[in-house]
Parts: C-alpha cells; structure tokens; sequence
C-alpha cells in the first residue's frame, strides 16, 4: 500500500516570544498560514520493522536526524507497531529556510501512518503527538491558518487569510534557530499586534493584514545577516505591498495583490537571488491525500 502526501511550507504572518519558559523553551504567539509550495511525501508500508528515508535532496538526512524519520519512530513506539515504512521525499521547500519543511514532513507522516496502519487517531491527537517532534509540526498537522501559542503546540484554527500573491526569496546562507533565540533580547522588544492579525483575518482585511505584519526574530537575524536585510529593502523597493521575515529565517516574503507587481519582485530578486518563488497563500486546512 502507498500514499501520497502534500506537506506545504509555512510563513509567520506574526511572531511574538513572550518570555523564556522554566523548561528553557521560549513562550510564543504566532499566526502562521500556509502556501502554495509544497514537498510530496510517498509511504509505503513494510513488512520488515524498519523505516526508510529516501530523497534526492542531499541536505535532507536518512536517520534520526530527519524529523519525519523522528515521526514514524514516535508512532511505531507509541503503538508497538511491528511493521515498518519507506518514507520517499521530494524536497520543493528550500533546507533551514524558516519555512517549516521538515516539519510539515514529519506533519505528513504522522498523517499518512495513521492511516497505513489504520489508528484511526484524530487530528488533534496526532498534533499533540507532533509536538513531541518539533514546534511547527503540530500547526503542520492541522494546516490551513491558525494561532499557535506555547512552544507553538496549542493550536486555535483561523479562516484563510485574505488571497494574495507570495513572493518568497531565500539567500544562500543558513541560519541557527537557537543562535536567533539566544541573541533575542527580551527586554527590547517591538510586540506584535497579535488580535489586529487574527481581526485582520476574521474581516479579511487585506490592508489591516499587511499592517500588521511582525516578527520580533527579524531584530536578531537582519543585524546578523546583512544579505536578508538586502533583500528585504530590494522586495519593497520592487513594490511589495508588505515584506517580512519567516521564522528565524533566512527567507524573506513578500505580499501582493496584483500579478504584475508580483511579476517585477519576482524579476527583480531573481536577479541575484537563485531562490526565488511567486506561490498564492493556501490558508485552507490539510487534504491529507493528492
């Protein structure tokens, strides 16, 4: 038996940490939605115990190091499951992008082995596995636009947001999550208007959304990281009608309405970007099977 899977990439419309947790962990409130570039997840099920991980990426591991390997291991202990998995990933989503590729993989998985070996778990059972995974996973196993708030695990579903063009540019560097987090000075922080952003959304305020868009790790990362800066002023020079960073990043987003606008940020930045994509915001929750 096989399944195929669509795990779409993720942008923070909004990112707040709010304090830094007694485990170690930062609190945090996010409005995150997905887009439309997406990996392709194909399971299919083993009669040996063991799982596979295959993908023609070479940044992406074959081991435990791979969060949907970390996925599938969880279930199969959780369970006592006997029988095993391969796990083929075609990568679209750029590698430590901020984007949330591998943890829209491991989403995927958890997904897709519910329904091999027939568990018949519900979505938020499989959320509240996800968050032993990674803090993106669980918001990946619901899709679609939603409020995550703890490490990013307590999931509140929001309608779509309103439709617009995604332009999104990844420079050629890499950037460590926990370097971000550490070097974050909580004490000087510009909050997001997290309510604004969900009000923005319920009314779907096109204008409101652009307003409001934050994300206090771009304090940290553009100071470091001259290059995402760059971008960031080229997609508002270019006429994006608003521009943030997703995740810790390094890839930057922009927002339009009108095809060519996005058009000329996405000529523009391909000028000197190799990673450049127009995608259309998705905002709807998972269809777990294509």
């Amino acid at each position: 038996m096989k399944l195929l899977i669509k795990a779409p990439a993720k942008i923070n419309l909004s990112l707040d940490v709010l304090h830094k947790r007694n485990d170690g962990f930062h609190e945090l409130e996010m409005v995150m939605t997905t887009i439309d570039l997406a990996d392709r997840v194909e399971l299919e099920l083993l009669d040996e115990d063991r799982i596979i991980i295959q993908s023609q990426t070479r940044y992406v591991p074959d081991d435990e190091r791979n969060l949907a390997y970390k996925a599938a291991k969880l279930i199969k202990e959780r369970f006592s499951i006997r029988n095993g998995v391969s796990i083929k990933i075609d990568k679209n989503i750029p590698v430590a992008a901020g984007l949330g590729g591998g943890s829209s993989d491991a989403a995927a998985v958890l997904r897709g082995v519910n329904k091999l070996w027939n568990l018949q778990l519900s979505v938020e059972e499989l959320a509240e596995l996800g968050a032993d995974i990674g803090s993106d996973v669980s918001f990946c196993v619901y899709g679609g636009t939603a409020l995550a708030k703890g490490k990013g695990e307590i999931i509140t579903p929001l309608p779509a947001p309103p439709k617009c063009w995604v332009i999104l540019a990844k420079p050629s560097i890499g950037v460590s999550t926990g370097e971000i987090y550490e070097k974050l000075d909580l004490n000087n922080i510009n909050h997001p208007n997290t309510l604004a952003m969900i009000d923005a959304i319920h009314t779907n305020d096109y204008q409101k959304m652009c307003d409001h868009l934050n994300n206090v790790l771009e304090s940290v990362t553009l100071k470091l990281y001259p290059e995402v800066k760059q971008i960031k002023d080229d997609m508002k020079r270019f006429g994006a009608d608003a521009v943030l960073m997703s995740g810790s990043g390094p890839t930057v987003f922009a927002l339009v309405q009108h095809d060519s606008r996005m058009q000329r940020i996405y000529n523009g930045l391909k000028g000197y970007c190799n990673q450049v994509y127009a995608v259309r915001i998705l905002g709807q929750p998972n269809e777990s099977l294509i």
